[in-house]
């Protein structure tokens, strides 16, 4: 029986601001855009319920939209919990983190094209031993998934690499959440990588002279825990809806899957 494990979703809105979608939309939260019919929460909530071994659900939202939030949750038939938001990506996770015991899969709530399959298989990495596990896809991959469905990428001596929005960690590997701290976006602002993961590891990183795993290695050093990349053969997890462009994206492969 595989070893249980929590989820969080990261829902809030960045910087607290209407998301330009969601404005469109007409609605008060992103994760409540419509695609496919659904919400986008609920994609990554059906994700969810296909995968056994699953103990708890955090969605970590701003306060006051669990009312808002709570049918997709209901519906959804998992044990879901709402946590508030912090001001910061790293304290929205310990916040949702707090009574959790066991490790602890990552995502967020714009990630509809995450499968089941990926979940499973970072909570098996952290099953085996790791504290850290960060999902990517390979630049070739994800441009087959779609021509357009990513314009940045990590270079790397081994190829190059977009991240999946898909993390597992530890409770010894919680501290990995402080590279959340800056926001994410490091493939559009690559100073954040040197104050999350410390200047040297950034400028050994932008010189595309080291592999990914040696990255994740020293990574781990930094924070003084294993950690591990999970290279996802279907490139179409490095897509989630950040804007109209991602939007129209994910709406034509989520056509595809249920074709």
């Amino acid at each position: 029986m595989a070893e249980p494990f929590s989820v969080i979703i990261l829902a809030a809105q960045r910087d607290g601001r209407l998301d330009p979608l969601a404005a469109e939309a007409g609605v008060s939260h992103k994760c409540l855009v419509p695609i496919g019919g659904r919400p986008l929460l609920a994609h990554v909530l059906a994700a969810l319920a296909e995968i056994e071994g699953l103990a708890n659900v955090r969605i970590a939202v701003e306060a006051g939209a669990e009312a808002m939030l709570a049918p997709i949750a209901t519906a959804s038939g998992l044990p879901v919990r709402f946590t508030a938001a912090a001001e910061t990506l790293s304290d929205s996770v310990y916040a949702a983190a707090a009574g959790i015991d066991g490790p602890i899969v990552i995502t967020t709530a714009d990630n509809v094209l995450l499968t089941p399959m990926a979940v499973r298989q970072v909570a098996d990495r952290l099953a085996a031993g790791d504290d850290g596990v960060l999902a990517l896809a390979r630049k070739e991959d994800v441009l087959s998934a779609h021509p357009q469905g990513q314009r940045r990428f990590y270079r790397l001596r081994d190829g190059e690499y977009s991240n999946c929005n898909l993390y597992g960690l530890s409770q010894r590997g919680l501290a990995l959440a402080e590279t959340f701290r800056e926001g994410g976006q490091f493939a559009k602002n690559p100073m954040r990588i040197g104050r999350a993961l410390g200047f040297l590891n950034l400028l050994l990183i932008s010189t595309g002279l080291v592999t990914i795993d040696w990255a994740m290695k020293r990574l781990g050093r930094r924070f003084g825990v294993q950690v591990s990349a999970l290279v996802l053969t279907d490139g179409a997890h490095a897509i989630d809806v950040d804007n109209q462009r991602t939007y129209d994206i994910a709406a034509e492969l989520m056509e595809k899957r249920a074709a």
